[in-house]
């Protein structure tokens, strides 16, 4: 060989050493610990269940909340009683941890509802195992109402079957597959009427929770989330959108003020929410994707996420990519040549288990881990290219510590990591609050990590 050629040979070598320390010394962020149980909850979900549950709830005719509640063959009443009768055989498999009970209110005349009219929810609760986090409490939902063209036509024939029999369908499979678990926290596994008349049922929930100072940590909604074809002609069965919002609903004028100085409009706790649930799907659920979607819904669109939103709940909506209107709030009906009406044929089951999927991770990994941690703020009082970040203690017993995360202020996830260990205060040296958005999420000894909590600026007299 040339020295020529062992020169050029030893200088990549010396290059490679060097890339390689280099990035050694890089700050990362920890890949999430592969829970065993997490990826057991993933295989079991079954789009068989998830079929025959959409069926059934269409076998009712119309689910229109306005509609006969005495038939036991058709309208809301008939799907009401099935899906409570459903969760109760799922309850059997939970050792006691499971209670079921229908949650029922009188709606007084509304726009949408022409005269009161009794309205239930049908709410599953898993509690928690551990004290110190069986009152940290995490909702899913679907809607199992359904509507026509018109939202007051309770005699027509309204299937449903992807809005919302799908989403109902996804929370009657996890509660299945995850009432034989044991969690530290929470779970409340819920189908709700009234969605179509304006967020009802939802809205009495989330009433409720804010009135007797329920710990809902989040609250997952799953609204449309069946359809893989869309009226755009692209069929897409790979991801599902998560919608979430920057600024809070409940915002204070105060908070607003201070968010204008320092930024945040990206980090509310919503927003972080949806970041666990991209992490959490990303790592137990790689074939699926989640699309992340910084709005509160889309255009002119609600849902049942809302209520929690405006009661200061993280919250976040599951929806389909590409959505078909001629298969939702329609009159079923062949026109033109055309079918109309949300009908089971245009339902996709397995990729409805998907999202079920990402949604069952993201609750276990939620309910198994820490508490995000609470009041974090980040020290203002001295002039400093350092950044000191300070927290209060989480109270599990098998807390491990905490990370605290950052990302350049033009990144919209985060991207770095360190681990701090069990302490309630940090100084990221060198690191200028400046140039940064940081925050601060809690470890347990499995490995379980909380969402992140997003810092709010604090002078050192404060």
């Amino acid at each position: 060989m040339t020295s020529r050629r062992l020169l050029v040979q030893l200088l990549i070598t010396l290059a490679m050493i060097s890339l390689g320390i280099a990035l050694a010394q890089q700050p990362r962020r920890s890949a999430p610990v592969r829970n065993r149980a997490i990826s057991n909850i993933v295989r079991e979900i079954d789009a068989r269940n998830i079929e025959a549950t959409i069926r059934k709830l269409v076998s009712f005719g119309t689910r229109n909340t306005l509609s006969e509640q005495n038939d036991p063959k058709r309208g809301i009443g008939a799907a009401r009683d099935w899906l409570f009768s459903e969760f109760q055989k799922v309850a059997e498999s939970s050792q006691g941890r499971m209670t079921v009970e229908k949650q029922t209110f009188e709606q007084q005349k509304a726009a949408r509802v022409p005269q009161p009219t009794m309205l239930t929810n049908i709410v599953a609760t898993l509690k928690g195992s551990q004290p110190e986090s069986t009152d940290r409490i995490y909702v899913v939902s679907g809607h199992y109402d359904s509507m026509c063209t018109s939202p007051t036509d309770a005699k027509c024939d309204a299937p449903g079957a992807n809005d919302d029999a799908s989403g109902s369908a996804a929370v009657l499979e996890m509660a299945r597959v995850m009432a034989k678990y044991e969690f530290d926290a929470t779970i409340v596994f819920m189908t709700v009427a009234g969605e179509e008349q304006g967020l009802l049922g939802s809205t009495h929930f989330a009433e409720e929770a804010k009135k007797n100072h329920w710990n809902v940590d989040a609250m997952f909604t799953n609204d449309i989330v069946g359809n893989t074809l869309g009226g755009n002609g692209v069929r897409d069965r790979g991801e599902v959108r998560v919608f979430s919002e920057g600024v809070p609903s409940n915002e204070t004028e105060a908070e607003a003020t201070t968010r204008r100085s320092v930024g945040g409009e990206n980090d509310s706790a919503s927003r972080q929410l949806a970041r666990f649930i991209k992490e959490t799907g990303d790592s137990f659920v790689p074939q699926f994707k989640v699309m992340l979607v910084y709005r509160r819904d889309r255009y002119g669109r609600g849902g049942d996420h809302i209520p929690f939103l405006e009661r200061g709940y993280p919250a976040v909506r599951f929806t389909e990519v590409n959505e078909e209107f001629k298969h939702q709030h329609q009159n079923v009906r062949v026109e033109n040549g055309v079918q109309y009406g949300d009908l089971p044929q245009f339902v996709d089951f397995a990729y409805i288990a998907n999202v079920a999927r990402v949604n069952a991770a993201s609750l276990a990994a939620l309910a198994w881990a820490p508490s995000r941690p609470k009041g974090v703020t980040i020290l203002t009082g001295r002039l400093s290219n350092d950044t000191d970040l300070r927290w209060d203690a989480n109270k599990e017993p098998d807390l491990a510590g905490y990370e605290i995360v950052w990302r350049d202020t033009t990144s919209p996830v985060w991207t770095n990591s360190k681990a701090v260990g069990n302490v309630t205060s940090f100084t990221m040296k060198g690191m200028s609050k400046d140039n940064f958005f940081f925050g601060v999420r809690a470890i347990d000894k499995d490995g379980n990590r909380s969402p992140v909590t997003y810092p709010r600026p604090q002078g050192r007299n404060q």
